[in-house]
């Protein structure tokens, strides 16, 4: 039953993608973010259902005369020039032929990733965009948010198998970033039920992140807190909110989880700390020696027979910043950093610019937390390997659209017409203004 569910949503959201490809990117992003076949047994399991979604979006992007060019800010540019110089790391690293799956995984997220960049263009296609995204991963962690509460604690939460965030830090990470993503929804939404429900899925992520156990994400949760509270516009709800997790949660964890956070304190005597500062070592040898890097990876056994102070065991990074400085060396860490700097500022700059008109409100709220979401992901990468994920692209995306929106004026010139008449399943009325797509059509006050 579930695998039928699932291969009948793909199979229903490819037709429609070869009309209007944008919805492909929706199915795309679905099913990189949250591997809803990797808890089915049957044939969806091992069905190339990304492949299916990249390809009919591909082929509707060449049909379709609704499009733009990629390259619509700075992040865009950092984002192409650090898949350029990826290319040319894995080319020149240590092993090639070896490192050639990953190369190919992550180049298809990239690619996906300035599709999505040319599809995105309006308000409703990037609202859209934000709900795919955000609530992809918060169903998984309204999953590991419950099971933390019913187990208490006592059982680590891990994410979707053979994904970037199956181990429990990544897992931890990917949610600490999407709360204050499903904060921006919980702004826009005027249902008190959906209002509440949002609530309630940030909680539960927060919660599922906890249970990871993971040291990393503990860290990034406590500085993306603060970020957010900041940031909020609802300064005694998030507090409150807070408050709650500190005086309620947190006590119910098992000792287990205190004593592991309390090596936070205590890295010098916990061998696993010791092993990732090695490793961080030895990655920074291998950049200083290695002008593109290692390549996908650095962690070949006789960079840390070389490099290896602590230990020779080859282990990896753990960290954003010393993951891409092993693999691609310095000017690589600098590309990569360039990015998430530039998509700060966009973002800044939303909410700064989008507060000026009634309009343009629901991007200053974007802006807002997408750079509480960065804040969480520069510290917890600073400890957790999350650097070719897809959740932190898709944030920048939604930044550098939304820009381009609120710059053109993009209220102006969108058509009014409901959902239903958006996505085709309603002829749009007569007096829609025409383009080119029958499907590209914006939401008439966010109702059907």
């Amino acid at each position: 039953m579930r695998d039928l569910l699932i291969l009948s949503i793909v199979g229903v959201a490819a037709i429609f993608a070869l009309k209007r490809p944008w919805i492909g990117v929706m199915l795309w992003t679905w099913l990189s973010l949250m591997n809803p076949h990797r808890y089915a047994w049957g044939l969806a399991y091992s069905a190339p259902l990304a492949a299916i979604a990249a390809g009919v979006t591909l082929l509707g992007l060449m049909m379709t005369k609704d499009r733009q060019q990629p390259f619509q800010g700075p992040p865009i540019v950092w984002f192409f020039l650090f898949a350029c110089w990826i290319t040319l790391s894995w080319l020149f690293g240590m092993d090639p032929a070896g490192d050639y799956e990953q190369w190919n995984k992550v180049m298809k997220i990239y690619l996906m990733t300035f599709v999505a960049g040319m599809l995105i263009i309006n308000k409703m296609q990037i609202m859209a965009f934000a709900w795919v995204a955000a609530g992809s991963m918060a169903i998984l962690g309204a999953k590991g948010g419950l099971f933390t509460i019913l187990t208490g604690g006592n059982h680590r939460v891990w994410g979707p198998p053979g994904s970037f965030i199956q181990d429990n830090n990544e897992f931890a990470l990917s949610l600490i970033i999407t709360i204050p993503l499903l904060h921006f929804l919980q702004l826009q939404v005027k249902s008190v039920w959906m209002k509440h429900g949002l609530t309630a899925a940030m909680l539960l992520c927060a919660a599922a992140a906890i249970g990871t156990h993971s040291r990393g994400g503990f860290l990034a949760i406590a500085a993306m807190s603060a970020m957010f509270w900041w940031r909020s516009r609802r300064k005694g709800l998030i507090g409150g909110l807070l408050l709650f997790a500190v005086l309620v949660a947190l006590p119910m964890m098992p000792e287990e989880w205190w004593e592991r956070m309390n090596t936070i304190t205590e890295y010098k005597e916990d061998g696993s700390a010791m092993g990732r500062i090695n490793a961080w070592g030895v990655a920074f040898e291998v950049a200083k020696h290695h002008f593109f890097g290692g390549g996908m990876s650095y962690q070949h056994q006789v960079f840390f027979l070389l490099y290896g102070t602590y230990e020779t065991v080859s282990r990896a990074a753990h960290s954003i910043y010393f993951q891409v400085l092993g693999n691609h060396g310095f000017v690589g860490l600098f590309l990569f950093l360039g990015i998430w700097f530039s998509t700060y500022r966009a973002a800044g700059w939303l909410g700064k610019n989008g507060r000026k008109q009634d309009e343009t409100k629901w991007a200053a709220d974007l802006g807002a937390m997408v750079q509480v979401s960065l804040v969480g992901y520069a510290v917890g990468g600073a400890f957790l390997s999350l650097s070719y994920f897809d959740l932190p692209y898709n944030m920048m995306i939604l930044v550098v659209a939304a820009q381009v929106w609120v710059r053109t004026r993009g209220w102006e010139r969108d058509p009014q017409v409901s959902w239903l008449e958006y996505i085709g399943l309603r002829k749009p009325p007569k007096n829609a203004s025409p383009t080119s797509d029958p499907g590209a059509y914006p939401v008439r006050n966010g109702t059907q």
